[in-house]
C-alpha cells in the first residue's frame, strides 16, 4: 500500500508541474506569436513542457490502473 501512496504522490507532483508547464507554454507561445527575433529558447521550453505533460499523462494512467487493481482485489462481494 505504501508503494501505491508513493505513486499517487508522484502523480500529484507531476500534476503541479504540469500546471506550471501550461503556464510556461502559454508564455512561450505568446512570444513566438508576437514575432520575437530569436525564439529558440521558447521552442525548447515547449519541448520540455510537452515532456512534462506526457510524463504526467503516463503516470496518471499507470496510477489509475494500479488503484483499480488494488481496490478490486480488496473488494468483497463486488462492492
Amino acid at each position: 500500500m505504501t508503494d501505491l501512496k508513493n505513486l499517487i504522490r508522484v502523480t500529484l507532483a507531476l500534476g503541479v508541474l504540469s500546471l506550471l508547464a501550461l503556464l510556461f507554454s502559454h508564455l512561450a507561445l505568446t512570444d513566438i506569436a508576437h514575432g520575437e527575433a530569436d525564439v529558440e529558447l521558447e521552442w525548447n521550453v515547449l519541448r520540455v513542457c510537452a515532456l512534462v505533460l506526457l510524463l504526467f499523462i503516463g503516470a496518471t494512467l499507470f496510477t489509475l490502473r494500479r488503484v483499480l487493481r488494488a481496490t478490486s482485489s480488496t473488494a468483497v462481494g463486488g462492492h
